[in-house]
């Protein structure tokens, strides 16, 4: 049975989550939000038997995004996600540089933007596709169902949910992206946020304070 292997990869002084997950059978890899410090990243890969296949992006804050573009071009991989609706964010990278103080970010855009209910595919690993606005407009997420494992992104923390005071965040939008999108996916499911330790759906369900 081919499974999917993640490791994370703990990225700039926002300590960003960058996911790089492999699909046991074929060595075939992806990045999930490489958010910075490609340098760092690089030396990683060069440290596995892995072919990197893609980037995968989960929204477009520079602090999950900022090495994306020098790793797809080192690599020569395409960028797929996220959804269209966070085109602006894009637009504004060398803006979001500027206040997060990052080193300067070049407008860049996805090679594939990605909807609802598409699948990625690494080797023999699917991975879902849910749109999950909240805390950016074009949110998504990648869930694997064999394995229960989920890739959350900026949307669910362990504790806490993402911030929804950025350019067109929505509170009440983030709220339902969760109770109607991720729940339902079932209390074992682990969680991999962009930021921060993993947890289940389960525990989150019935400890976090903003799901009450």
């Amino acid at each position: 049975m081919s499974t999917l292997t993640y490791q994370l990869i703990p990225v700039t002084a926002f300590s960003q989550n960058c996911s790089l997950v492999v699909c046991t059978k074929t060595a075939k890899a992806a990045l999930i939000d490489p958010g910075g410090e490609a340098d760092k990243i690089i030396a990683l890969l060069r440290q596995h038997p892995i072919k990197l296949e893609k980037i995968l992006l989960t929204h477009g804050h520079l602090d999950h995004v900022g090495a994306a573009k020098v790793l797809a071009q080192a690599f020569q991989v395409p960028l797929i996600g996220p959804h269209r609706d966070d085109h602006f964010l894009f637009e504004s990278l060398p803006q979001q540089s500027a206040m997060f103080g990052f080193p300067h970010c070049p407008v860049f855009y996805p090679d594939q933007w990605l909807n609802e209910g598409e699948c990625v595919e690494l080797g023999a690993v699917k991975l879902s596709v849910l749109h999950c606005p909240g805390h950016t407009p074009g949110h998504i997420v990648f869930y694997q169902a064999e394995q229960r494992l989920l890739f959350s992104g900026d949307v669910l923390f362990k504790g806490g949910v993402g911030r929804s005071d950025f350019p067109r965040g929505n509170a009440q939008q983030l709220i339902a992206s969760i109770e109607k999108k991720l729940l339902p996916l079932g209390d074992d499911v682990t969680f991999i946020p962009g930021h921060g330790p993993g947890s289940t759906l389960g525990h989150e369900r019935l400890t976090n304070p903003f799901l009450r």
